[in-house]
């Protein structure tokens, strides 16, 4: 982990004589803290970190970056007073505060000092959907040869990027890092910190519309991480060849250019796809003139796009055909959703963690891939702006082929609805609820042996509490 000298030289330009104590881990809440931490505390419009500093320094934090006066009492080291050409520098004992301008540039400037001093090579991922489970992947491939590290849960914007790369020890050879887009310009600047040398695109999808305006936005923004890579051949975009946005991107670049899909034009390719219900799919992976037969245990056939990510990703760091088969066939991780089994018998689909148009339809074919009477719970799916009515609707006309029974959540559920019963669905197998606590009492006391519950929607609409409940008067 990085040590106090080195922070102290990130600041001011000063290498102070001794090397300092390492510092174990880089944290902005207090509750996480332990022995040995950096404590940054953040001003919030909620919270303010400089209330925690004391409860940090009982549960062992050494050192706590401040922007603010701190109580009488309290040792600080002040760095606005102090550059380069100071004489002499006096490091208090410790714990202690180094006062800053602004700790959030603090810990940004902290993690692009840090990053430039580690041996590692950056792998950025981005896009629409399939980011977090790309990471998850890439990082397990990549593991089979190095020593790897991933950013945690949703660390992938300009807090928690720097925190991920503030908490990498100089032993890492890799980093696998989601990167996160809500402005213009956040990708370019989540680069400058992180300096990636691969850069990984998903798709370009209607998330975030509602506050980029258009796909077209979207995939401008995207397009910041392939345009940030360093040239060929140390560069390299691997960016969806059946996505037309994200095909654009080659030209944008310098890096060399890998392609993936499920078209034999691009780079590593997959077909003779098939999804096998809850045991995974089977699918035949292109590469180079080599073809190998698999079966992951990943579930739906839309799963097959981010195991040729992470696939790629892996070849280009130079691992065999072995290693990155074995890294796809032995993962751990699962695309966020969570296949439960009651005691009654019914099959609870969880896939909560969010929702687009995308990646609901995606879910959908899962659920049409399996055996028994299938109930599909579709709530509202947020930020789509422009595409928010076209999107439902694609999704209402896909529950229709698929459930027998379709319960539709939240105000824009009501599109799904009657999008559903337009094209078919009989009124008698459709209701709608306003939140998610009704959709539960609709469901707890009348699932049977057999009954296969999709559960998706967007956050915001807490849904998972619709699966805790089942699961607790299963």
């Amino acid at each position: 982990m990085i040590t106090l000298d080195l922070i102290v030289q990130a600041f001011t330009g000063i290498q102070i004589a001794q090397t300092g104590p390492m510092l174990t881990e880089a944290v902005i809440d207090s509750r996480v803290v332990i022995p040995g931490a950096l404590f940054i505390a953040l001003p919030g419009e909620k919270s303010d970190g400089h209330r925690f500093v004391g409860a940090a320094f009982e549960k062992g934090a050494q050192v706590a970056l401040v922007q603010q006066d701190m109580p009488e009492g309290m040792r600080v080291l002040d760095l606005r007073r102090v550059n380069s050409s100071s004489e002499e520098l006096s490091i208090p004992e410790m714990p202690f505060c180094l006062r800053v301008d602004d700790t959030l540039q603090a810990l940004q400037d902290l993690a692009r000092f840090w990053r430039r001093k580690l041996s590692l090579r950056v792998v950025g991922i981005t896009g629409s959907v399939g980011k977090s489970s790309t990471k998850e992947l890439t990082a397990e491939v990549l593991a089979r040869k190095f020593h790897t590290y991933r950013n945690p849960g949703n660390y992938n914007n300009e807090i928690g990027l720097p925190l991920t790369i503030l908490n990498l020890g100089s032993g890492y050879e890799r980093l696998v890092a989601e990167m996160g887009f809500y402005y213009p310009g956040e990708i370019t600047f989540l680069c400058d910190i992180a300096q990636p040398e691969i850069g990984v695109v998903t798709n370009i999808g209607t998330v975030h519309a509602e506050r980029a305006g258009s796909q077209e936005a979207i995939a401008k923004g995207k397009s910041e991480l392939v345009q940030a890579l360093p040239a060929a051949p140390e560069g390299t975009a691997i960016l969806n060849y059946d996505d037309p946005y994200v095909r654009a991107m080659a030209d944008q670049t310098k890096a060399n250019v890998l392609f993936y899909g499920l078209d034999a034009a691009a780079d590593l390719w997959a077909d003779e796809i098939q999804g096998c219900g809850l045991k995974g799919i089977q699918f035949r992976m292109h590469y180079q003139d080599k073809s190998v037969r698999m079966e992951v245990p990943i579930l739906g056939r839309h799963s097959v796009q981010t195991i040729l990510r992470a696939a790629a990703v892996g070849f280009c760091e130079g691992l065999t055909w072995q290693e990155v088969t074995d890294g796809l066939v032995h993962s751990n991780t699962q695309l966020r959703l969570v296949a439960v089994q009651t005691n009654s018998g019914a099959l609870i689909l969880d896939d909560t963690y969010n929702a687009t148009p995308e990646s609901t339809l995606a879910a959908l074919d899962l659920l049409d891939e399996l055996q028994g009477q299938k109930i599909a719970v579709l709530g509202d799916m947020l930020e789509l702006g422009q595409y928010e009515k076209e999107g439902h609707e694609l999704v209402g006309q896909r529950a229709a082929q698929v459930v027998q029974h379709l319960i539709a959540v939240g105000p824009r559920g009501r599109t799904i609805a009657d999008s559903a019963k337009e094209v078919g669905l009989p009124s008698t197998a459709i209701t709608w609820v306003e939140d998610a606590l009704q959709a539960a009492d609709v469901l707890k006391y009348n699932l049977q042996s057999g009954d296969v519950v999709l559960i998706k929607g967007s956050h915001g609409l807490r849904m998972d509490r619709i699966a805790a409940i089942l699961e607790e008067n299963a």
